[in-house]
């Protein structure tokens, strides 16, 4: 018998949000609370000073955070729990897990939040002041780049192109929130709108859709209303 390609779907979708928000899924059967990635100690913070940039690579994207000392890390999460209570206490508790995570990218609510940085690299390597040479004469003093950060923790609004965890840590450390992951991902949403080879490629995932799943709305407007507005854009 043919499985069902929903779940699988489903599961393959989970999986790239994940990414697009930089944190690495947890692994099956975790649960709502997530274990540390890594015992207290692991990355020696020595070599950090208060208010420096820390970022993480990640398989698609780089997460972003600033060092307030004490092995401590303000950083900018998507996070559902905001928006129903204000209690600092309790959605500081635990690590944000991927189903609080997935509702904040949904309902664009997130929390600038303080976590240890074995909890914030969660076993990534971290690069200090990398983007530093990008802004040259713009850096701010240490102390203020912190403090800025610490004003800052609490709840927020979040928006992936708009308000994400590289627009907070620029506007700490630099004075003005940009994100040149997000001006690469439009420049490359431009790109593929341009290339009309995309109108084509749409039309084919199209039809295959229709053939795997049926004729219905769900798969024919999509096939027809797509490609035409790809055509049109380009």
């Amino acid at each position: 018998t043919m499985k069902n390609p929903v779940p699988q779907a489903a599961s393959l979708l989970l999986e790239k949000l994940l990414l697009l928000v930089h944190v690495r899924p947890l692994p099956a059967g975790s649960g709502e609370e997530s274990s540390p990635p890594a015992a207290p100690g692991y990355y020696d913070t020595s070599c950090f000073k208060r208010g420096d940039l820390l970022e993480v690579p990640r398989t698609l994207f780089v997460h972003f955070g600033i060092y307030l000392g004490e092995n401590r890390v303000a950083h900018l999460m998507p996070d559902i729990l905001p928006a129903f209570t204000d209690d600092r206490r309790q959605i500081q508790q635990v690590v944000v897990t991927n189903k609080r995570l997935i509702l904040g990218v949904i309902t664009r609510t997130a929390s600038i939040r303080v976590d240890t940085v074995e909890d914030f690299a969660y076993g990534g390597s971290i690069l200090v002041n990398h983007m530093d040479r990008l802004f040259q004469d713009q850096v701010l003093g240490s102390e203020e780049a912190a403090r800025r950060a610490e004003k800052l923790v609490g709840a927020t609004a979040y928006s992936l192109l708009w308000n994400n965890c590289e627009h907070f840590v620029t506007y700490c450390r630099y004075g003005a929130p940009v994100s040149f992951q997000t001006d690469k991902f439009c420049e490359t949403v431009k790109m593929i709108i341009r290339d009309q080879r995309s109108v084509l490629a749409s039309v084919l995932v199209g039809l295959a859709s229709i053939v795997c799943l049926g004729l219905a709305p769900s798969t024919t407007l999509p096939t027809i209303f797509i490609p035409f507005f790809l055509w049109m854009a380009g």
